[in-house]
């Protein structure tokens, strides 16, 4: 009996002794985990850009308002072949913001912006043009580059406040004397938006070439670059 009564004694300080944290304590740690874990999923960008935003910058993230039609995610282009898988306007910061600055120039005069054929080209699809067309006169070898290859360079036009092109005289890529700049033989129109693109490109930094009306760069020494973007 005494026996019993000694074994029911030292099982129950067993059980006293036990250390339970209070509920409200294991709670506030599941909460606080869970508050983190939103929090990394909400607020961590790499989550949701796949490149670094301080050497590139998605056109149409920083100014939506300006079109694409990036003719190398088509067989709208001189090799009638698509050569991007998709299309995105990717540039270097300084240039996408400066070509912002253009856009809302247009704005402001009531035209309707900018529409953008080409921006940055990875030279693994400078590569691709290359062995397509492997003219210097046509396509900039690719160990050479261009300023596409590097982020700073665009080939647009302006479109009007119905989303209409401007008239230019010829087509985006075209390959004749007609697209020089320094050709006069069209009315004064197309002579007067040809003006008014150069215009507005020169003011904010862009520079022009002498046989393409739709080409302007920013010459910076920025690296000739491989990088691909990802396609959603």
């Amino acid at each position: 009996m005494i026996f019993l009564f000694c074994f029911l004694l030292i099982l129950s300080c067993k059980n006293n002794n036990k250390q339970e944290l209070p509920p409200a304590q294991k709670s506030d740690k599941f909460v606080d985990n869970k508050k983190e874990k939103i929090k990394n999923i909400l607020y961590n960008d790499s989550l949701f850009v796949n490149y670094d935003s301080s050497i590139w910058i998605d056109i149409q993230d920083l100014e939506p308002d300006i079109d694409l039609d990036i003719r190398y995610a088509s067989t709208n282009n001189f090799v009638n072949e698509k050569m991007y898988e998709c299309g995105k306007c990717f540039l270097r910061p300084e240039i996408a913001k400066a070509l912002q600055k253009v856009q809302e120039d247009l704005r402001e005069m009531g035209y309707g912006g900018l529409k953008i054929f080409d921006c940055y080209r990875p030279r693994p699809y400078q590569q691709a043009l290359w062995d397509k067309v492997p003219d210097a006169n046509y396509v900039s070898p690719p160990e050479k580059g261009s300023m596409h290859n590097r982020g700073a360079a665009v080939d647009l036009t302006i479109i009007d406040q119905y989303g209409m092109e401007l008239d230019m005289g010829t087509d985006f890529d075209f390959f004749g004397v007609e697209a020089h700049h320094t050709y006069r033989e069209f009315n004064d129109a197309i002579l007067n938006n040809r003006k008014l693109l150069k215009d507005v490109m020169l003011k904010r930094g862009f520079k022009s070439i002498k046989t393409e009306w739709w080409h302007y760069s920013y010459y910076k020494a920025y690296e000739i670059s491989d990088w691909i973007w990802e396609c959603e």
